[in-house]
């Protein structure tokens, strides 16, 4: 058997090979895993054992310039760890169709704690 026959007796099965491989279909697509999440439920408004102390005296800055219309939101007390927390106030954007920020408040509950009720646009 000559060299060149036995070449081509070695690179038939190759050749072979290769080109199946190419005329092969790609394996299918692995089917899309969809993961639903629903959101976690509202935690319940954390109850202080008493009134909040009195506001801070907050000097309300001048809006940041060209920042479009925006409403100062007051500081307040939070009620976090079994302490009070100060809450500064901040310039937020006025949403489209809004014009006055109702500012939140801490109202007595008929149990005698206390619940913060949250601010709202009007």
């Amino acid at each position: 058997m000559s060299c060149s026959h036995r070449v081509l007796v070695l690179a038939a099965p190759l050749a072979l090979a290769a080109g199946l491989a190419a005329c092969s279909s790609p394996p299918p697509p692995q089917p899309t895993q969809v993961v639903v999440q629903t959101p976690p439920a509202p935690l319940p408004p954390s109850v202080a054992p008493g009134p909040p102390p009195p506001p801070h005296d907050e000097l309300v800055p001048p809006p940041p310039q060209g920042a479009g219309p925006v409403a100062w939101q007051p500081g307040h007390w939070e009620w976090a760890g079994g302490n009070w927390v100060w809450s500064g106030g901040r310039y937020v954007q006025t949403p489209p169709g809004q014009s006055v920020w109702v500012p939140g408040r801490w109202m007595q509950q008929p149990s005698g704690g206390w619940v913060w009720m949250t601010g709202h646009w009007t």
